[in-house]
């Protein structure tokens, strides 16, 4: 993250880098203690699961701080980033790419973005080539809005999943943002007075 003074206010590109950090940073914690097995449980009817949506937000760094600004992936080869690769190749991970490879990929794509981000003007023109002709020529700085935007919607993905695969919660280590991180009493109560709520609305119900 970027060091702040206190009192300080960040400049554009500080601001822009620290919303794409934390978001990058919050989707890997919901990865922390899990085996490799839960890391791929599909959680949904659509298959989301957390080890995909990080092999996923790879991809989308790759395209978006590379190919959009004429710079090829200096990486291993990616077949399921290839036009001719199956349907959600990038969403869940295969027997073959470990936990440890997918975060080692996710974090090599850092870098690779980041040296676009830290260092080049953000009026950057760049090109989307899967956009649409109307809306693909973009900036940079446009460019890391977007992305960040991306990867913070992810990671709200994973916060859901990863309470549905073993009940953790929260923003991040160190403040986790519930009022009660530890008391279960407490929220199956909650969850109780909210499911009376919801039922209060079906046919019959007390609305």
């Amino acid at each position: 993250m970027t060091q702040q003074a206190p009192g300080e206010a960040l400049d554009e590109r500080s601001v822009l880098q620290e919303y794409l950090r934390g978001a990058r940073e919050a989707l890997l914690w919901k990865l922390d203690g899990l085996s490799e097995r839960d890391a791929r449980r599909p959680m949904t009817p659509t298959g989301t699961n957390l080890l995909g949506l990080v092999k996923h937000c790879a991809g989308v760094e790759i395209g978006y701080f590379g190919e959009t600004f004429g710079r090829p992936w200096p990486g291993p080869d990616l077949p399921w980033l290839a036009d001719d690769a199956p349907d959600n190749a990038d969403m869940w991970a295969t027997a073959q790419e470990s936990t440890d490879d997918v975060v080692g990929l996710y974090r090599a794509v850092w870098a690779f973005s980041d040296e676009l981000v830290d260092h080049a003007p953000l009026d950057t023109p760049g090109r989307v080539p899967w956009w649409s002709d109307a809306r693909g020529t973009v900036t940079l700085r446009q460019v890391v809005v977007h992305v960040a935007t991306e990867t913070h919607r992810h990671a709200g993905h994973a916060d859901v999943v990863r309470e549905l695969v073993d009940g953790s919660a929260g923003l991040r280590p160190g403040a986790l943002n519930l009022p009660h991180p530890d008391g279960d009493d407490y929220w199956r109560g909650y969850v109780a007075r909210l499911q009376s709520v919801a039922d209060s609305f079906a046919p019959g119900g007390q609305q």
